[in-house]
């Protein structure tokens, strides 16, 4: 009887089981993925009444997407190569996108409501030339639009329907660089103007159906031209000559080329400076750009010039868009305070505004780079528009009706670096923005009411959704006890930086940092690195902690540079500074002040290490340890490496007491005719091991060599340095190095006979794992070394460890020669690979997980068991216990094992991992294109239990098996009660 109500019991348990199921609105709780774009540099709405309403994009960051035009999400996108940059995009046909890309030499088309590749043509041309694209609107062969292609000094005329070039006129052979390609309306004719050296102008007219040359004008201009042709009409361009000060109206009317000069000094006083014709389609009209002026310029029928209006820098004017048979408008953009103003305006009626509106607008974004207009029409059946707008910091926004309908954050598509900051470690610390409001917790709950009484639409139920993600313990802006909640701080190319919530990626704060932008003083801003500056501990928790922003002003090492300290909590700049050196290396030291800021070394061009914060205290903490600094510098280029100690202060001009001289401690330079320097890897500074000793199967121990002053060089031979095939295997070879970087010595050097790049890396704890192509396999191959001290060899004797007779706690020197041994293995694996890294934990204890960025943009999670040295093929028992897995030549490809699941980090460029507080887990973050965040337990979650561990089924089954005690127990008692009765 007993037995019978405890599997009764047990039956019940395992049916209830299923109420503690994961639930469709769970997914997503442990990891997020976004999705982005890049800047926009080119717009075409798709509005008809039939389908989607929507607006194709490529950007600089070479994607084509498909968006939506209601709330900006992405309907479909395709990331093209790193060198396939896009020329143009159009729509053919009303179904097919046409992308122009790699200088005018690819043309595809896309089947315009799900973006598959419908046809693709190479278009071939003898030289590199401007490219451009035009599907001619009116003119039609059989149903079929022609497509115009200039590019490579050819023009094509291409079928919109299969991609079959019709006809190819090469002007390159004559000379000419093409300008522009000239569409005349209501004919099957088109004008090609082009420049042959810089005093020639030459036209053509070519019949657009067959590529028949029709008549062909060449006239000599003694000023010569430069720069960019402003196309006015169809007759008419306009060009700057070589000395700027002079505007040329070119006329081609009645088959003849006429030249009318307007000095720029007639049109405005103030005409100092560089001009430059900026391109734009405004009927009758042109841009010019003298400085920070920008001139509308309308050029009359007698070829005559005439001001229209002036503007400062920041305004931006849109391309002209056809609202009716005779009526064409275009946009202008002014900034005003924290307001944009938005005018339309008629082409040929510059004073009317069609529509006026005034837009709030958050500072953080900058000024507006480019706007692309739309009209429809509205219920009283006048013209409404839209525009779209493309901002400083490489933001998305759709403005309609005074309002911003939706924005994307598009700069996180262009990520440069990323570190991690803690959470407050309670609410009386704030974060930049607050949790909740009123009016987001009243929305809440109204839309839980309306679920609850299933009332609640699709969209309410996303709305529903992402309150419950938000409403989690994982994102809180508070700390959390095992390590799970942090800032992700990220740098972009924009010059922006963000702050991520690890826990659902949403921006906490960003920041457009001033010494980042494009100013006067400095024309090409660029973001380098982003380090942490101060972390506050103990004494110093009253501060915020805070990260360096490292840039500089231009793109050659000689660059000024400057630094910006950002306050991680409310993100504020707190400082800047315009620094009167370069910057090519900075080293951020093991030493912090009293205020917890860590000290970093500045190395310039001329090998000047300044010292940063600039403070006496920071002095003489960095003096205490002056002697014991060292550092190298990698000469790619020049395959040389060289190792660097501090000298003294500096003398002379740049005297400063926080200024020192370097020089040179050791040099390794490889022949350039036979090495070349292609990649090379250190530890993580931040790296945590947990012991140096390994026990192997047969109860011998083995010492790692641990040292933070390893690296890694990976060279090849220059034939084999180009790309994949670029040599035989009998000319590549690839060659690993493992250096100390204080002495120069060479601890351990492998040859991999036809082998070649790009090779990928990591060094974690006392192995480098490295990925690299085998020409004579024809397959990628992954190789390990692992290093080994063996002068602590003498210490596996138990006795000399109970006595303390060992130099287990002997000081390291790297100038004592090491007595290490190495031990290797190579691999074949499936996959190229873009990024390797590995996870890193608290302590060290957790086995590790090398996680490979493949060339299919997913994120692998590999066991380092499978890349062991001491792989055999048939392992004793005790080294199966000691967990070493068989030998196989290749390493496996676990579907399970992929970090990112069904789901791709598009452009995928760099994975970071961050140790939480607990042990058993690891924090990842792979960016490129997309945005990826996971927890991940290599060794599974031994110290805690999982977030979807149910208490109350345990209180349960605690409960019935006490029941069941004590039932049997009362059950049992009756029986013997009873058998003593009989």
């Amino acid at each position: 009887m007993a037995t019978r109500v405890f599997l009764l019991i047990l039956l019940l348990l395992s049916c209830a089981t299923s109420i503690f199921s994961l639930y469709e609105d769970q997914v997503g709780l442990m990891d997020w993925h976004q999705q982005y774009i890049g800047k926009v540099k080119h717009a075409v709405f798709h509005t008809q009444k039939t389908g989607r309403k929507r607006v194709l994009v490529s950007t600089e960051e070479n994607v084509i997407a498909s968006l939506d035009l209601r709330h900006g999400e992405i309907f479909w996108r395709h990331v093209l190569g790193t060198n396939d940059a896009i020329d143009g995009i159009d729509i053919a046909l009303g179904k097919y996108v046409i992308t122009l890309s790699s200088d005018g030499s690819i043309l595809r088309a896309w089947n315009l409501p799900d973006g598959q590749m419908v046809w693709e043509s190479f278009l071939r041309g003898p030289k590199h030339s401007k490219s451009s694209l035009m599907v001619l609107k009116t003119l039609k062969v059989d149903k079929d639009k022609v497509i115009i292609v200039s590019g490579k000094g050819c023009v094509h005329g291409v079928s919109s329907i299969d991609g079959e070039v019709l006809w190819t006129k090469d002007l390159a052979a004559e000379s000419v660089e093409v300008q522009q390609v000239i569409p005349l309306h209501d004919s099957d004719k088109i004008y090609v103007v082009g420049f042959a050296g810089l005093t020639q102008f030459h036209a053509y007219e070519i019949n657009a159906m067959n590529g028949d040359l029709l008549k062909h004008e060449t006239t000599d201009f003694s000023g010569g031209f430069v720069g960019e042709l402003a196309l006015v009409s169809s007759e008419t361009l306009v060009a700057l000559d070589t000395t700027r000060s002079i505007l040329v109206t070119v006329s081609f009317r009645n088959g003849k080329l006429n030249f009318h000069q307007t000095y720029i000094s007639s049109l405005v006083k103030d005409s100092t400076g560089i001009a430059m014709i900026l391109p734009s389609t405004l009927t009758g009209m042109f841009t010019l750009k003298i400085n920070t002026l920008k001139l509308i310029i309308r050029v009359t029928g007698e070829d005559q010039l005439e001001l229209v209006e002036k503007f400062d820098h920041a305004t931006v004017v849109s391309d002209v868009l056809s609202i009716s048979e005779d009526k064409e408008a275009f946009a202008v953009v002014q900034h005003g305070g924290n307001k944009i103003h938005l005018q339309v305006k008629l082409s040929d009626d510059w004073n009317s505004d069609l529509v006026k509106e005034s837009i709030e607008m958050d500072q953080e974004r900058g000024l507006v780079h480019k706007v692309f207009i739309n009209n429809y029409i509205r219920t009283d059946r006048s013209h409404g528009f839209r525009a779209l707008i493309v901002m400083e910091d490489h933001s998305l926004l759709l403005l309609q009706q005074g309002k911003i309908v939706w924005n994307r954050e598009d700069a996180l598509a262009s990520i440069i670096d990323v570190t991690t900051s803690e959470l407050p470690v309670d609410k009386a610390v704030s974060v930049a923005k607050g949790e909740h409001n009123l009016i987001d917790w009243l929305k809440g709950h109204i839309l839980k009411l309306k679920g609850t009484l299933m009332l609640a639409s699709p969209e309410d139920v996303v709305a529903i959704q992402a309150i419950r993600l938000k409403s989690s313990e994982k994102s809180k802006l508070t700390r959390d006890h095992n390590g799970f909640r942090k800032l992700l701080i990220v740098l972009t190319k924009a010059g922006k930086i963000f702050a991520l919530h690890s826990g659902d990626g949403r921006v906490v704060w960003s920041l457009l940092l001033p010494s980042l932008r494009k100013s006067k003083v400095c024309d090409c801003p660029t973001g380098l690195n982003l380090y942490q500056w101060q972390v506050p501990h103990h004494h110093a928790m009253d501060q915020n902690p805070s990260v360096l922003v490292v840039g500089k002003c231009g793109y050659s090492s000689n660059a000024p540079a400057v630094l910006s300290f950002v306050d991680t909590y409310t993100g504020k700049e707190l400082n800047s500074l315009d620094l009167g050196h370069s910057v090519v290396q900075i080293i951020p030291l093991p030493l912090t002040d009293s205020t917890e800021q860590r000290l970093h070394l500045l190395v310039d061009a001329d090998r000047r290490v300044h010292l940063y914060p600039r403070t006496p205290e920071a002095r003489t903490i960095f003096q205490q340890e002056f002697s014991n600094i060292y550092w190298y510098s990698v000469e790619a280029d020049n395959s040389i490496i060289k190792g660097h100690v501090i000298k003294r202060t500096c003398i002379g001009e740049v005297a400063d007491d926080f200024c020192f001289e370097s020089g040179d401690l050791w040099s390794i330079v490889f022949p350039l005719e036979s090495e070349k320097i292609i990649a090379t890897v250190s530890r993580k500074s931040n790296e945590v091991v947990h012991t140096q000793a390994k026990v192997t199967s047969d109860q011998d121990v083995m010492y790692k060599y641990i040292s933070k002053n390893l690296l890694f060089v990976a060279t090849v031979s220059p034939k084999a340095s180009v790309g994949i095939g670029s040599a035989d295997p009998e000319e590549a070879s690839l060659f690993a190095y493992l250096i100390d970087t204080v002495t120069g010595r060479i601890l351990h050097r492998m040859t991999h006979h036809g082998a070649q790049g790009p090779v990928h890396a990591v060094f974690s704890e006392n192995w480098v794992v490295y990925h690299y192509f085998n020409l004579r396999a024809h397959r990628f191959e992954m190789s390990v070394i692992e290093i080994y001290d063996q002068s602590r060899a003498e210490n596996k004797d138990v006795w000399k460890l109970v006595v303390g007779k060992h130099n287990l706690t002997a000081p390291v020197s790297s100038y004592s020669r090491p007595e290490v041994v190495t031990k290797s293995q190579s691999y074949f694996f499936t996959h190229s690979v873009k990024a390797i890294a590995v996870t890193l934990t608290a302590k060290g204890i957790t086995s590790k997980q090398l996680l490979i960025g493949t060339i299919g943009d997913q994120v692998l999670a590999l066991d380092k068991r499978f890349v062991d040295p001491r792989r055999t093929v048939n392992p004793s028992q005790a080294e199966k216990e000691e967990g070493i897995i068989p030998l196989t030549d290749f390493l496996p490809i676990i579907p399970q094992s992929y970090v990112t699941h069904a789901l791709k980090v598009e452009g995928l460029r760099n994975i970071v991992t961050v140790p939480a507080k607990l042990e058993s887990t690891t924090l990842v973050f792979a960016y490129g294109m997309d945005l990826f965040f996971t927890q991940l337990a290599p060794s599974r979650t031994y110290d805690s239990l999982t977030e979807d561990f149910s208490y109350a089924l345990l209180l349960i089954t605690i409960i019935a098996l006490v029941a069941a005690i004590f039932v049997t127990w009362i059950l049992s008692e009756r029986k013997e009660l009873q058998d003593k009765w009989r």
